[in-house]
């Protein structure tokens, strides 16, 4: 076991893929030379040269339809797209060439591209640098979309992206991104697409993902001195959602309150509350409660802190859940 920041374990695991791919690159603006505005990529270039971490035109349209021609020739991209609001320039090369080129060739032709985007607020940053778009994604036929909480997740997670023949978009919590936690650098945990349970409970399910599973993490401990015994559980992949933790936690608790910084509005949250409706109904002790931005545009940074989910907002919704 090392001890390790997120941003470690993600450099540490991109330097694996380098390593054991030949096919592999990393492309994107400033990875190179800079390392990344997060330092994410630093030193990479270094050791692997500049015609395998490439530092791309400001142009994310240009750098995913790039990626996938690249694909299509046998190399297997591994994207940056600099911050979560730069994405949309490239949304119409995601959602119409990446998620759909592998079905219209009927599974001839396999597209292995990760699109790593930073994303989340927390940092103190202006508009486009703080947004939670994952939905856009999870919503998109044909993409995979995960998010690491923490740094063994971080290592593992992207490796793993990497590993696989489908187009991958790889969530990275900024305000997690400076977070150290243990990571087990020889043997892998979870596959990909699971989901994890971080804390065992039966008063009430917490269900999170990215930079909310920590604030679940504090409420259950927070909840816990008052009597309560708080469920937690880490999503990860956000499509396709392993769905049957989730069931079995709702079956036993009978009450659940998801957790995320995007909008509330038609966001994943949405989705995990309606499919569990639907599946638990006669578990259930109350409705499945949503603690999410707000639906406004991403705000200044000095109102933020009321933005975005914290501790007390969860411990609320876990109060109004056991009203019913």
């Amino acid at each position: 076991m090392t001890t390790m920041s997120m941003i470690k374990g993600l450099n540490e695991g991109l330097r694996r893929v380098l390593e054991d791919e030949p096919k592999s690159l990393v492309m994107g603006e400033d990875v190179g030379r800079l390392g990344g505005v997060f330092r994410v990529t630093d030193g990479l270039q270094k050791d692997f040269g500049s015609d395998r971490i490439i530092d791309t035109p400001l142009a994310e349209s240009g750098i995913i339809g790039t990626a996938i021609g690249l694909a299509l020739r046998g190399y297997r991209p591994i994207c940056e797209i600099q911050f979560d609001g730069f994405v949309y320039p490239a949304f119409d090369q995601l959602v119409s060439q990446l998620a759909k080129i592998p079905n219209r060739s009927g599974g001839r032709v396999r597209l292995p591209v990760v699109v790593r985007i930073p994303y989340g607020g927390g940092i103190g940053a202006i508009e486009h640098h703080s947004e939670s778009p994952e939905a856009y994604f999870a919503h998109t036929a044909g993409l995979k979309v995960v998010t690491c909480s923490n740094p063994n997740d971080a290592y593992w997670m992207i490796q793993q992206a990497a590993a696989g023949d489908d187009p991958v978009i790889f969530f990275e919590p900024k305000r997690r991104y400076h977070s150290k936690g243990e990571v087990d650098t020889e043997r892998a945990g979870l596959d990909l697409y699971r989901a994890r349970t971080l804390r065992e409970g039966r008063t009430a399910t917490l269900i999170a993902y990215g930079p909310t599973v920590d604030v679940a993490a504090n409420a259950a401990a927070a909840a816990a001195e008052e009597g309560l015994d708080l469920e937690v559980i880490d999503l990860r992949s956000l499509s396709p959602i392993d769905w049957e933790p989730l069931f079995a936690s709702v079956r036993k608790t009978g009450r659940a309150v998801v957790i995320h910084e995007a909008p509330g509005n038609i966001g994943v949250g949405a989705e995990v509350a309606a499919r569990i409706s639907e599946e638990c109904f006669y578990s259930l002790e109350s409705p499945v409660l949503r603690v999410t931005g707000y639906d406004v545009p991403y705000p200044a940074s000095r109102l933020e802190d009321e933005y975005l989910p914290n501790l007390d907002r969860v411990l609320d919704a876990v109060d109004r859940s056991l009203e019913y």
